[in-house]
């Protein structure tokens, strides 16, 4: 079986220096991102409605530090994903991550904070899904460990603070993702962004009250 991410992936992120890294980055990994982006972006926009596009990260402000991580994005804007509620898969090298985000760039953040307090979309999550308020950092923790006021407090601050963050979706660690094959990580991704979906939704549309009959 040819794994789909491998060592090699994981290893770009310790290469040292800021021009070669950046070389290995869109020699081993930026080529997949391209591929993921267009096979989920029809994805997206097949099951939305919405004509996503995918943005590959390109680190382009970088001058220095070598990035730590990278991904491709999905949005249904051309020219940005940030200030919307997004999809992203990427890497740290140490795991691979599938995600939806709303981060500090989003102008509507207490909105959709509210509307994710005011709905129980969260709790139909599988045990397995993780959440974090800040996307610059790799570690997560598990719903389960988050508990329901670990998830509140993620919430609440991602409504009253300017920096706060709400990432949320499934980790692969190396080993994990070197055990898939393009077929069965395309499965995991898949998987993965529909059960995320409804979150997307709550968090740009205000929660209806239920209908009396």
């Amino acid at each position: 079986m040819k794994s789909y991410w491998n060592e090699q992936d994981f290893e770009v992120f310790n290469t040292p220096g800021l021009d070669a890294r950046m070389a290995a980055l869109k020699k081993y990994i930026r080529p997949k991102f391209e591929e993921l982006g267009t096979e989920f972006s029809s994805f997206f926009s097949g099951t939305t409605g919405d004509e996503f596009f995918p943005h590959v990260a390109k680190h382009m402000r970088r001058t220095v530090n070598p990035p730590n991580d990278s991904w491709v994005a999905f949005a249904p804007y051309k020219r940005g994903y940030k200030a919307v509620p997004h999809f992203q898969i990427g890497m740290w090298g140490s795991h691979v991550f599938v995600i939806l985000a709303v981060i500090y760039e989003a102008p509507n953040k207490p909105a959709m904070a509210e509307n994710l307090m005011h709905s129980d979309v969260l709790d139909l999550l599988p045990d397995d899904f993780v959440a974090s308020g800040d996307h610059m950092k790799p570690q997560s923790d598990t719903l389960i460990q988050l508990g329901d006021e670990g998830i509140e407090k993620l919430l609440i601050r991602l409504r009253d603070v300017k920096k706060g963050e709400f990432v949320i979706g499934r980790h692969l660690t190396k080993e994990q993702a070197a055990s898939l094959n393009k077929e069965q990580f395309l499965q995991f991704a898949g998987e993965t962004f529909e059960a995320l979906l409804p979150v997307y939704n709550a968090l740009l549309q205000p929660i209806k009250e239920p209908v009396s009959r």
